[in-house]
C-alpha cells in the first residue's frame, strides 16, 4: 500500500477531510495520514459533521504534528493550504513525491449556519473530486515525474 500524507498548518479541517476521503475511497490500496506544521490540538466540529453527513468515519482523528510521523515512510505528500488566500503552506522535508491541492478553509467562514455548512460541503466536494481522480491513476506504476505532474494538475480541479 502507498502511504499518503495530507498536511496543512493547523490539521483541524481540510487535511482531516482529505485523510478521511483517501482512506475511504482508497481502502486496500492506500493508507492516508494527516498532520500539521502547527497543529491547533482539536478537530473542527464542522469537518466531523461533514464526514458524518457523507457516511464517512468521523471518529479517531486528532490534530497532530507532522513530527509525530518522522519515522513513518511516506510515498506522497499533499498540501491542502490555500495559497490563493495568502495562507503560508508548510514545507515537509522528505523524499516523498509532493503535490499541492490548495482549497479554502471552511473553518474560517463566518455567516449563517447554512453558509457555513455550504462552505464545508464545497471543500469536501472539491477534495472528493480530486481524490477520486487521483485513484483513477495507476499510482503504483507511474514514473515519479509524471505522477507529480498529474497530481498537481488534479490539485487545480474545483467543483
Amino acid at each position: 500500500m502507498l502511504n499518503i500524507f495530507v498536511i496543512c498548518t493547523g490539521n483541524s479541517c481540510r487535511s482531516v477531510m482529505g485523510e478521511a476521503l483517501l482512506n475511504y475511497h482508497g481502502r486496500g490500496r492506500i493508507q492516508a495520514f494527516s498532520a500539521g506544521s502547527h497543529p491547533i490540538g482539536r478537530i473542527n466540529q464542522g469537518a466531523l459533521e461533514t464526514l458524518k453527513r457523507h457516511g464517512l468515519p468521523s471518529e479517531g482523528y486528532r490534530s497532530q504534528s507532522w513530527e509525530d510521523f518522522e519515522n513513518q515512510s511516506m510515498d506522497i505528500v499533499i498540501t491542502v493550504c490555500d495559497s490563493a488566500n495568502a495562507e503560508i503552506c508548510p514545507v515537509y522535508l522528505s523524499n516523498a513525491l509532493r503535490a499541492h491541492w490548495g482549497v479554502s478553509d471552511p473553518g474560517h467562514v463566518d455567516g449563517t449556519e447554512e453558509e457555513i455548512i455550504a462552505a464545508f460541503e464545497q471543500t469536501f466536494a472539491t477534495l472528493e473530486l480530486r481524490v477520486k481522480r487521483m485513484l483513477e491513476l495507476p499510482l503504483e506504476t507511474m514514473p515519479p515525474d509524471e505522477l507529480t505532474r498529474e497530481l498537481n494538475e488534479i490539485g487545480k480541479l474545483m467543483v
